[in-house]
């Protein structure tokens, strides 16, 4: 006798759409995303979609019609809550577009709760596509199966930034200086030493200049660290530090405080 396949099959395609979900409720997609399910994925009646709110978390649903402008679900059965992430917030300086593009979906696939571009002197760029952006971080939270999308904050001067960054969270400040600087602890090390809630801020191409230096030094809640003896691309050291504290004392840990 032959077993019963799994509901949902783990093949089944994975959305976030708007609004909180329910069971027994019917769900209307449309435009690019009908396009995906029917076009891309060729489901039709009966066949399982995955669908999370942002709210109430994941859960299954069935196709009860698909055109070709329009796809309507059934939503049946809650799989999981949202998730909880560690109190962490990725505050990179903006770069050219599709080096920001893999910021952004790195730290999305790495659990980041919320990432805050910062302008700075040296930036390439000096403003950001908010709508696109979005995009980018919603499909990279579909294919790596979480249930909560990071927070984005609209892009800030560094100087403002630095005003309105909250007095109960340390700011990790990558310094590509550090390795120079006996004082500057590597960054695996002075992670570990402070639970969340916790910000890192990257530099951008070129890095930050002096008196951007000094500014970040300055504030109260930035702790300087260093990522290691060679110098990285900014993306790189964003994704690359961002790992190491999801290491040290993020939810890869499984004891970080939420």
């Amino acid at each position: 006798m032959s077993a019963t396949p799994a509901w949902p099959p783990r093949s089944a395609p994975r959305l976030f759409v708007k609004g909180e979900l329910a069971a027994g409720q019917q769900r209307a997609i449309e435009g690019p995303q009908a396009h995906y399910l029917g076009r891309v994925m060729r489901v039709g009646e009966g066949d399982a979609v995955i669908l999370c709110d942002n709210f109430s978390g994941e859960w299954a649903a069935r196709v009860v019609t698909a055109g070709k402008r329009e796809v309507v679900l059934e939503i049946a059965d809650h799989l999981r809550p949202r998730e909880d992430v560690p109190d962490f917030t990725l505050c990179p300086a903006l770069l050219k577009k599709p080096r920001f593009d893999q910021v952004l979906e790195k730290a999305t696939e790495l659990g980041v709760a919320k990432i805050r571009p910062v302008i700075t002197r040296r930036c390439v760029a000096d403003a950001l596509n908010m709508d696109r952006a979005r995009t980018v971080i919603t499909e990279a939270a579909e294919q790596c199966s979480r249930t909560a999308l990071p927070e984005l904050f609209e892009p800030q001067p560094l100087a403002q930034f630095l005003r309105e960054w909250p007095e109960d969270a340390v700011l990790w400040f990558a310094d590509e200086q550090g390795p120079e600087d006996d004082t500057v602890p590597p960054a695996a090390t002075a992670f570990a030493e402070r639970w969340p809630p916790a910000g890192l801020l990257i530099g951008p191409e070129g890095g930050f200049d002096d008196a951007e230096r000094d500014l970040v030094r300055d504030h109260l809640q930035a702790r300087p660290v260093s990522l290691g003896p060679r110098i990285l691309r900014a993306e790189t050291a964003a994704i690359a530090a961002t790992a190491v504290w999801m290491a040290a004392m993020g939810d890869w840990t499984g004891s970080a405080e939420t």
